[in-house]
């Protein structure tokens, strides 16, 4: 059977700008195989992207989703990849090249890489938010992956967009126990960086996420984080003594799943304060030992799964569950830190419960909230307009408002 005039119109378009990079390309050696041939799953792509991706564009657009921390924390993929986030960032740093995990849509949650390829590809926004799917971004390793539930590379000019026409990208879904595909595992690099070993790679720490995840479905983290209101860290149960300035830490690396650089973490735990580096370093020492090594080095990151109560608030809010939220929320985020992360970090999530509680209809969400913020004159208003005339509970939030306005 003959192909369409589009499907033959739009290869012809593909072969054309193929024909131009392949002579610079096969010189380096740099295309496996050196073969110029046109694949049929590239090809296909190319005709169903072109009609809503303009080969110009110079960067992958934004998801409407708003900031993704929320989502990579929620998302299956987080524990098992913080768990490897040490060795994925030495390949990515040794080898010269940018790993990225996405969601099933395609959007980037997490990346690490030297500062170096990071750069180079936050230019064209491959970096937490931006979207790689398809639709949005034409022909790429990740789009196919996605596609065909199959690993996929994608060289050089085969990438539909212009601008990603340096670029080689190596890649694999990653799928659930219960076979869905969760995301997308990528390095990636400059062509003249291609390697042999790049796929084999990706298959490799996509199998040992894999497994990850089939343990956690047996086996629930046996660290629990207690940051809310309070102050604890229990293994199995069991409470873990930790100094104060070990907390902050934990609770940092628990909500920033990314990890922090040197200068960062520091930052955040000591502000402007004249702490000498191996004050800094030993904390994050002796953390590390009772945590049992689940700090990477160099970039700090957890590579164990903690669970977290402000995690899960955050979680909760995302997931628009202001119920459980609310339950979870046990008070201001270490409330005897002066940390300036911490600070941070606590205006962040009690606005964000806030800012729930007034956003729903439902008067037991104001009426909770209003038991830890009496002075909150604000949150007593909104219960009082949602509680009915002969509902007995109005004569609570009556009181509290009457409280906080004479105060």
């Amino acid at each position: 059977m003959s192909q369409r005039p589009d499907l033959r119109q739009r290869r012809a378009v593909l072969e054309h700008e193929w024909s131009r990079w392949v002579p610079r390309l096969s010189v380096a050696g740099a295309r496996p195989g050196g073969s110029a041939a046109l694949r049929h799953e590239v090809t296909e792509s190319w005709a169903r992207s072109l009609s809503s991706v303009d080969p110009g564009r110079d960067s992958a657009p934004v998801t409407d989703g708003g900031p993704v921390h929320e989502r990579w924390t929620s998302s299956p993929l987080y524990r098992p990849v913080s768990g490897l986030a040490g060795e994925l960032r030495s390949i990515a740093e040794d080898a010269g090249f940018v790993t990225a995990v996405t969601d099933e849509s395609g959007t980037i949650l997490w990346t690490c890489g030297g500062p170096t390829m990071r750069r180079r590809a936050e230019r064209v926004n491959f970096a937490p938010g931006g979207r790689w799917d398809e639709q949005a971004m034409g022909t790429n390793a990740l789009s196919l992956a996605l596609r065909t539930g199959r690993p996929s590379s994608v060289f050089s000019a085969e990438h539909l967009v212009s601008a990603l026409h340096g670029w080689v990208c190596y890649c694999a879904p990653v799928h659930g126990p219960d076979g869905r595909v969760l995301g997308v595992l990528d390095l990636s690099t400059t062509w003249d960086r291609s390697h042999p070993l790049a796929m084999s790679t990706v298959r490799t720490l996509v199998s040992t996420i894999e497994a990850r995840l089939t343990t956690e479905v047996a086996r629930p983290s046996r660290l629990r984080l207690t940051c809310l209101g309070s102050e604890q860290v229990a293994r199995e149960g069991r409470p873990l003594p930790l100094r104060p300035r070990q907390l902050e830490i934990l609770t940092l690396l628990a909500l920033e799943p990314g990890g922090f650089s040197p200068e960062r973490l520091r930052a955040a735990l000591y502000g402007d304060r004249p702490v000498t580096s191996s004050t800094f370093k030993a904390e994050i020492s002796h953390l590390r030992r009772a945590l049992g090594g689940a700090i990477s080095p160099r970039h700090y990151a957890l590579t164990a799964p903690v669970s977290c109560d402000a995690a899960d608030v955050l979680r909760a809010l995302e997931q628009g569950d202001t119920d459980t939220a609310l339950l979870r929320y046990g008070g201001p985020l270490l409330p005897r830190s002066e940390a300036p992360g911490i600070e941070e970090w606590r205006t962040r999530l009690e606005v964000a419960v806030r800012k729930a509680v007034l956003a729903s209809t439902r008067p037991e969400h104001a009426l909770r909230y209003g038991e830890r913020a009496p002075y909150d004159a604000e949150v007593h208003e909104h219960a009082l307009r949602l509680l009915g005339p002969k509902d007995t509970r109005r004569a609570i939030a009556a009181g509290r408002l009457t409280a906080a306005l004479r105060d």
